[in-house]
């Protein structure tokens, strides 16, 4: 149950960052504010159901710092520490593409200027980021099945003749 659930929230979170890295009509504060409340809904859920244990609530790493981002201010130099130090589960593409596509959506917002961005990438060019923009959305978590072995050795078990295996030896 713990292992599809995780998966079940990868899904969840892969198909929301990229529909965030694709939409610029979704990329500011307030659907930072919507996202990061149904994600706090998400995981008392999981601490509902028992589930914290499960790594779900890890997948969704990257969205909550998507929607942190669009939520943080993004003017002086501070604040691009306090993005890169904060968006470890990003990308600095992943970065880049979110503030170049943040719509303020009032007029006491403002948009990123580009030097902003220039910043926060010269601060995150140590890093060694993958190439990618997208998450996939595909992607399965390897299933594991716990072994318990069986108190039944197989010196002890009686093959019935009705099951056509005379092909098997007793060795």
């Amino acid at each position: 149950v713990q292992q599809v659930f995780k998966q079940l929230f990868y899904m969840i979170n892969a198909v929301a960052l990229n529909n965030l890295l694709l939409r610029k009509d979704v990329c500011s504060w307030s659907t930072g504010m919507q996202l990061r409340f149904n994600i706090n809904h998400l995981e008392e859920w999981l601490r509902g159901k028992n589930l914290q244990q499960s790594g779900a609530a890890q997948t969704l790493e990257p969205l909550i710092q998507a929607a942190q981002l669009l939520q943080l201010k993004k003017k002086t130099s501070e604040d691009a520490e306090a993005i890169c130090s904060l968006c470890t589960s990003l990308t600095t593409q992943q970065i880049v593409k979110i503030l170049n596509l943040y719509t303020p959506v009032n007029e006491f917002e403002e948009r990123v200027t580009v030097a902003f961005i220039r910043d926060i990438q010269t601060h995150l060019q140590e890093r060694n980021d993958p190439p990618q923009l997208l998450l996939d959305f595909k992607h399965m978590f390897p299933v594991f099945f716990q072994f318990n072995p069986s108190t039944i050795t197989l010196d002890t078990i009686h093959i019935p003749a009705s099951l056509n295996l005379e092909f098997l030896n007793k060795v």
